[in-house]
């Protein structure tokens, strides 16, 4: 068992330097992660808003009651959905 670890001693830098390696590789890979994720929030939040905007509008055409519903609706297909 002694003379194995003679044998490792060498190795050690090697080892050190490939766990090095190796973190600074999962550190970026969790970087790019926590970005990729914030551009998806940002995207649903985004959406989240447009379809929240639409209820809205539909909302207050359901409640209104002194506007031409019809009107009302081509109004809603001729706008741009963003």
């Amino acid at each position: 068992m002694g003379d194995e670890i003679w044998i490792l001693i060498p190795l050690a830098p090697f080892i050190l330097a490939a766990f090095i390696i190796w973190s600074k590789h999962q550190e970026k890979m969790i970087e790019k992660q926590s970005e990729m994720t914030a551009e998806k929030a940002a995207q649903y939040a985004a959406h989240t808003e447009r379809l929240e905007a639409r209820v809205r509008v539909l909302e207050r055409i359901a409640t209104d009651r002194g506007v031409d519903v019809a009107d009302e609706i081509e109004k809603l297909r001729d706008a741009p959905l963003n």
